[in-house]
């Protein structure tokens, strides 16, 4: 397995002859955040499979697409886009999804903002996570661009960071997703309106590097769609707002696959 040094890595403590898994999950948000929202999760995947589960994350989304690409995580959970480019190389096969859920991309102001059509961001200065984000950044890009508005982008590395300056009025609007609107500190939603909203999609995978054993991928599909069967395990989805996690298949994405965005085209080649 791979155990390289990345920006973040909590050891969750099992059996010391348990097997160790590295875990990505895509950085929305801080390191620190995704630590405290997930790590109990991962915490009680472990105990359910007897294989010890090891949190990990990148400082940006760019840095995670290249150690996607490396293939440096047994497991990840990615972007719907990343998932159609990370499924070709080197492998990552989908195996699970939030139960229930689409994913919609966002465009969010100020509240009190006098924009009322994103018509009116034409010259404006608006924040992405990354050029790649799928539903924060491919999605409103794609909505403008086809509109003929032609806005000002700034790559701010993380959905926190643009609703950050969303709220700051460092922009006029930003890209964003529900989930981690809903995630962000209250003194922060409280400050934003949504703008805009896409068409919804897919929503993120779950998928395992095509070395780990389909053993070990099966248990840790189980372990993870039956927490929301104990109350314990749907308060620690309650923390990262999902209801609960369904099994996946490659296919599900062809939405995705069906819009032919070219945005990590470069690293491909």
């Amino acid at each position: 397995m791979n155990v390289k040094p990345l920006l973040m890595c909590v050891l969750l403590p099992f059996s010391v002859c348990a097997e160790e898994i590295t875990f990505g999950i895509v950085p929305q948000q801080s390191a620190t955040t995704l630590a405290k929202r997930w790590g109990p999760i991962l915490r009680a995947v472990s105990e359910s499979t007897g294989h010890e589960i090891v949190f990990r994350t990148t400082k940006d989304i760019p840095e995670f697409e290249k150690q996607l690409l490396r293939g440096e995580f047994d497991i990840a959970y990615m972007n719907p886009y990343h998932y159609t480019v990370f499924h070709q190389t080197p492998g990552y096969q989908a195996f699970a999804k939030q139960k229930d859920k689409m994913i919609r991309g966002l465009i969010v102001v100020q509240k009190g903002s006098a924009l009322d059509n994103i018509s009116e961001l034409n010259g404006k200065m608006v924040a992405f996570p990354s050029p790649a984000a799928f539903a924060a950044s491919v999605l409103p890009k794609a909505a403008l661009e086809q509109r003929g508005i032609k806005v000002k982008p700034m790559y701010v590395s993380s959905h926190d960071s643009v609703y950050l300056n969303v709220a700051r009025g460092v922009v006029e609007a930003g890209g964003g997703i529900e989930r981690t609107l809903n995630n962000i500190q209250p003194e922060v939603r409280e400050q934003l309106s949504v703008l805009w909203r896409s068409d919804a999609y897919t929503p993120h995978a779950f998928a395992y590097h095509p070395n780990l054993s389909i053993e070990v991928v099966q248990q840790i599909q189980t372990a993870l769609t039956e927490l929301a069967d104990t109350e314990n395990g749907a308060k620690l989805l309650k923390a990262i707002n999902f209801s609960g996690i369904v099994a996946a298949k490659d296919e599900d994405w062809d939405d995705v696959r069906a819009l032919n965005i070219t945005s990590l085209d470069h690293l491909m080649n």
